[in-house]
């Protein structure tokens, strides 16, 4: 339940009561501040309160905006302002001196309490968020006339026509703005009328893919065909979760959590099931599904590291984004490069078609080809702009990317004796040291010892990535190729191993270990911190992974490394998806809510 405080008179013929009750506030009147300030101390603390001045005049949906969103806080539009319990104390404040100054005969507008609260929350150094309302109207009338010029605008705007436009995504691809937006935006106001909220479509997308992949187990022609067209359903259904917490505003950690990782249990799931069904028919493609999953998660943290490298560099400029932003205002190259990096539903939309209509392994090859054509586009002009900056990169990016290399106690300890010995280094070894563990695995014999020789000198120079704050132009680049040699080497060894079920079971490793991956990207990306360090060392960090790989394969024969291998997979997603599961059910992380380039 929330409360809002009505503050002067009310006008008569005016809905603004009813609107606020059907917003779900509690709503009382004040005379003035000191009657609001009453008002205000009967509050429990954990409820939202709001300050709304009684002559507003506005649209339902930009009240909604300003007073409902749970993402912010403390929250201001013109003649209202509305405060979280994190705020409650720095708006007390604010009202009991607004109270104390009429009181005590200085001179208040009473009228403009609500604009002088938020006035004075900016003052304490409080974050207050003002919603672009665009067409929207939030007005104050000083006088009659004035009010029915407000009422007017009003009138002249289409409030649901407003928020169900904005329900969608301002930057997405060409397939999902053109072909599914248009409907699942409707779809969204249908779930919202009937009271289903985003995390229950969520997971009905979820269930969707996972009877997608089931189908695509199958192995036939029809569990093929209905395995693509549940793919798309099962897409809608995603895209109709994000709309439908943008229409009603129902953005929650849980949320956060269930949106941030279940498009890729999505994707990563019909993969397996593609491949489980190419196996029925005598076609063994797992190592191409794997090689699917690792470009693509690959690609996600080239990503983030970017971004995050570079959100809050000062000085940020270069040719090349310049030259960027100068396309982006030509309208069909904008689509043409969003259409160029693959993302997630032009890749979905591909699969399905290929699924429906061609074999696994042709489906795979495309998207091999794809996906490595975009990262290829994508890391290319990165790595431009990267070296034509002059960019100065923050303490915060550094420990960011610090945090994203997955770095376990043998690179910690490495790292202090290092330090003692004042070792430098540039991190651009870690790129050639994981190449050389993944070019011995593939070129020698199965059960050779090279592999574990590379590793061993892959963990002894991993520290050279953690001796000083990744700042440089291209040290962004350190978390995807340490993620590359740790997928690639599991891919490669199980490839060596030649027997039934260790592809399969590298698949499920490195599914285990990207979920911690992501768990982490996420949360960093929600001001949250990484995982807590217990969790990196029990599972070993990148180095210590790659390592045991390596061991393992040399000292097992190939019939029991696949047994290590599927202990190893258990053994990591239970860890992981146990504290995971918690920090995102249990804690007060921050709901993140990916408003940027589609994936």
């Amino acid at each position: 339940m929330s409360t809002a405080i009505l503050t002067g008179q009310p006008v008569p013929g005016s809905s603004l009561e009813g609107d606020l009750r059907s917003l779900g506030f509690d709503v009382r009147l004040a005379s003035g501040a000191g009657d609001a300030e009453t008002l205000l101390a009967a509050v429990p603390a954990n409820q939202r309160v709001a300050i709304v001045d009684a002559r507003f005049v506005g649209h339902l949906h930009a009240l909604r905006l300003g007073l409902t969103d749970p993402r912010f806080v403390a929250a201001a539009l013109t003649g209202a302002v509305s405060a979280q319990p994190a705020a409650r104390q720095a708006l007390t404040r604010a009202l009991a001196r607004e109270s104390a100054a009429a009181t005590g005969g200085a001179t208040v507008v009473m009228d403009n309490l609500a604009e002088r609260i938020t006035a004075a929350l900016d003052a304490d150094g409080v974050q207050v968020h003002r919603p672009d309302l665009g067409t929207l109207v939030a007005a104050v009338p000083a006088d009659p006339q004035a009010r029915n010029e407000a009422r007017q605008a009003v009138t002249a705007v289409d409030d649901e026509a407003v928020r169900l436009r904005t329900a969608v995504k301002s930057r997405d691809g060409f397939f999902t703005t053109h072909l599914i937006s248009p409907y699942s935006r409707y779809l969204a106001r249908w779930c919202a009328r009937r009271g289903l909220t985003p995390n229950q479509v969520t997971t009905a997308s979820l269930l969707t893919a996972l009877v997608a992949a089931g189908c695509a187990a199958t192995g036939t022609r029809a569990g093929f065909v209905a395995a693509g067209l549940l793919l798309l359903f099962s897409f809608v259904l995603d895209c109709t979760d994000g709309q439908l917490a943008r229409y009603s505003l129902q953005y929650s950690t849980l949320g956060a959590w269930l949106d941030a990782t279940f498009d890729r249990a999505k994707e990563y799931a019909y993969y397996a099931g593609l491949a489980l069904g190419a196996a029925r028919g005598g076609d063994d493609v797992w190592a191409l599904a794997l090689g699917a999953m690792i470009l693509q998660s690959c690609r996600h943290v080239v990503d983030f590291s970017f971004n995050e490298a570079n959100h809050d560099a000062t000085a940020n400029t270069s040719p090349t984004a310049a030259l960027s932003d100068k396309l982006d205002s030509v309208g069909w190259t904008v689509w043409l490069r969003r259409m160029i990096v693959l993302p997630i539903g032009e890749r979905w939309a591909m699969i399905a078609v290929l699924t429906a209509l061609t074999t696994p392994r042709i489906t795979f090859y495309a998207l091999l080809i794809g996906c490595a054509f975009a990262a290829t586009y994508t890391t290319a002009g990165r790595v431009l702009r990267s070296l034509t900056r002059k960019a100065r990169r923050t303490d915060r990016a550094a420990q960011a990317l610090a945090d994203l290399t997955d770095s376990g106690p043998l690179a910690e300890f490495l790292t202090r004796f290092a330090r003692r010995l004042r070792l430098r280094g540039p991190a651009g070894v870690a790129l050639v040291t994981g190449a050389l563990v993944v070019l011995a695995a593939a070129l020698a014999p199965y059960g050779s010892w090279w592999p574990v020789l590379a590793a061993v000198l892959y963990v002894l120079l991993s520290p050279v990535a953690l001796l000083k704050p990744l700042k440089g132009a291209l040290d962004w680049l350190v978390p995807p190729f340490y993620r590359a040699a740790e997928y690639g080497t599991v891919l490669v060894l199980a490839a060596k191993a030649d027997v039934n079920g260790a592809l399969p079971a590298a698949f499920g490793l490195v599914a285990a270990v990207a979920y911690h991956h992501y768990d982490t990207v996420y949360r960093i990306r929600g001001n949250a911190g990484a995982p807590p360090h217990w969790l990196v060392r029990a599972i070993g960090g990148h180095e210590g992974r790659t390592l045991l790989v390596t061991v393992l394969a040399a000292l097992l024969a190939a019939t029991v490394f696949k047994v290590a291998l599927t202990a190893l997979a258990v053994a990591v997603a239970l860890v992981v998806l146990v504290e995971s599961i918690r920090f995102w059910v249990s804690s007060q992380a921050p709901a993140v809510h990916d408003e940027g380039e589609p994936a």
